[in-house]
C-alpha cells in the first residue's frame, strides 16, 4: 500500500476536562497486531466505542457500530485512519484506532467499485482538506463542522462520486426504534431534540451496497486475533447483528 500523499498523524488539543472524559476510551499505546489482509486507502473501519455518547448512538440505530474512520495510506509499515473525532478531525493509526473499540473489534469494509490511481489521490486529499475541522456534537449534516460518519461519507463522495449511507433525521431514526430512551438525548439537547435535523449514521455506512466487507472481527473469541477474513462471497453483514 502506498501512500499517495504524506500524512502525519496530528495530536490531539487539551480540550475542557470534562468533555475529554465524555469522547476518550482505549489504550493510546499501539497494540502491534498483525491484520490478516492488507488494507488499502479507501478502507472503511467501522469500530465500536465504550464510551456514553458512542454507546448511545449505537442504541439509537440499533447497530454494533458507533464510529467510523478510513484508510488514507500507511507509516511504517502499519495503515493510517482518518478519522473526525473530538475535538478535531485527525489522522492516526491503525493501532490507536482499534484500541478505542470494544475488545479491539473491527469491521473492515471496501468499495465494491475498485479504486484507481487518480481516485486514491482524490480520496486522501478529500480527507487532508478535512482534517483539523472541530467536531460537531450535535451530529448536523448542515454544520459547518465534522462528525465521524458525514466525514468519511463526504471524502468518498468527493473522491469517486460514489454516495455512501442515507441521510434521515432524528425523527426518521427513533421512529424506527421506539422503544429507545430519550433521556440521555433529551439532555444532550438542553431539552429539546432536533426532530428534524438530518444527519447520517455509522450503521447507515456500513449498510450500504456499494461497500463488501472484507474483514469481521465481532465474532471472534476473547484471547484470539480479533481480525479475520470474511469468507469471499460471504453475505455482508448487518450493522445490527448481536456482538457474539
Amino acid at each position: 500500500m502506498v501512500v499517495d500523499t504524506p500524512c502525519q498523524p496530528l495530536m490531539n488539543r487539551s480540550p475542557e476536562a470534562g468533555w475529554r472524559r465524555l469522547f476518550s476510551a482505549g489504550s493510546r499505546d499501539a497494540h502491534g497486531m498483525p491484520l490478516p489482509i492488507e488494507p488499502e486507502i479507501g478502507d472503511i473501519v467501522f469500530i465500536r466505542v465504550t464510551v456514553r455518547p458512542f454507546l448511545e448512538v449505537a442504541s439509537a440505530t440499533r447497530s454494533w457500530t458507533n464510529h467510523v474512520g478510513i484508510v488514507v495510506g500507511e507509516r511504517g509499515g502499519e495503515p493510517l485512519i482518518a478519522e473526525s473525532t473530538f475535538p478535531l478531525s485527525r489522522v492516526t493509526t491503525m493501532s490507536r484506532f482499534l484500541a478505542r473499540s470494544d475488545r479491539g473489534a473491527c469491521v473492515i469494509a471496501r468499495l465494491k467499485q475498485p479504486l484507481d490511481a487518480a481516485q486514491r489521490r482524490r480520496l486522501v486529499a478529500a480527507a487532508m482538506r478535512r482534517i483539523g475541522v472541530v467536531y460537531d456534537t450535535g451530529f448536523n449534516l448542515a454544520s459547518r463542522r465534522q462528525f465521524c460518519s458525514r466525514f468519511v461519507r463526504e471524502v468518498v463522495r468527493d473522491a469517486t462520486r460514489i454516495v455512501l449511507g442515507d441521510v434521515e433525521t432524528f425523527d426518521m431514526l427513533l421512529r424506527r426504534n421506539p422503544d429507545h430512551p430519550l433521556g440521555f438525548w433529551k439532555i444532550w439537547y438542553f431539552g429539546r431534540i432536533p426532530w428534524h435535523r438530518r444527519t447520517v449514521t455509522p450503521a447507515s455506512l456500513l449498510d450500504s451496497g456499494a461497500l463488501r466487507v472484507v474483514a469481521d472481527t465481532r465474532t471472534c473469541d476473547r484471547g484470539q486475533p480479533r481480525l479475520r477474513m470474511r469468507a469471499a462471497g460471504q453475505a455482508r453483514r448487518r450493522v445490527g447483528d448481536a456482538v457474539t
